[in-house]
């Protein structure tokens, strides 16, 4: 069973928020505004927040850039994960992914099935990391982003979470791009 260890010491990532909507401003950004105010409460520093438009290269071009900058941990996008013509979230994460966290997705659909039914199949929430950069595409409610953050994110984000964490193999996920 997973568990908090009060023994270790808690570690702040970095986190960058990303936004993708082609109608929302920063004032009208309420799923924005719940990742950050959960990633403050959780002890996580936010290192960058943005809102884009619904277009694939300028969304995949950002999640470049901020897993090129070694002063982001993670990145957190909400919106645009849907079904319709101009949800292209998860195709801008895929194009950019090295590696695809297959479970993020099945977990994120266990946990939405409880609070919304059947509806949950209607989300493609992802996950994946590129240069050591782990990415997640969460739906664009508050509710899915509260969902996604109390119940998976909050934990796999904190290195006291046991049995295992995203940050405590966060040093090893360039390891591939080291010298031997």
């Amino acid at each position: 069973m997973s568990r908090i260890d009060e023994t270790a010491e808690f570690i702040a990532v970095r986190i960058a928020v990303l936004t993708v909507s082609d109608s929302r401003s920063l004032a009208e950004d309420r799923s924005g505004d719940v990742l950050v105010g959960r990633i403050a409460d959780a002890g996580h520093v936010l290192a960058d927040r943005m809102i884009l438009t619904d277009e694939r290269a300028e969304i995949s071009t950002q999640l470049r850039n901020w897993c090129d900058d070694p002063t982001i941990d993670v990145v957190i996008s909400t919106g645009g994960t849907g079904l319709t013509g101009r949800d292209v979230s998860v195709e801008a994460h895929r194009d950019v992914y090295e590696k695809e966290i297959d479970a993020f997705g099945t977990v994120f659909t266990i946990v939405s099935m409880q609070k919304i039914g059947t509806s949950a199949v209607q989300s493609r929430a992802t996950g994946g990391v590129r240069n050591g950069t782990y990415l997640f595409a969460l739906p664009g409610s508050p509710g899915a982003c509260k969902d996604a953050w109390d119940e998976i994110l909050v934990k796999q984000l904190d290195f006291r979470h046991r049995p295992c964490n995203f940050v405590e193999i966060l040093p090893r996920l360039d390891e591939h791009q080291r010298r031997k």
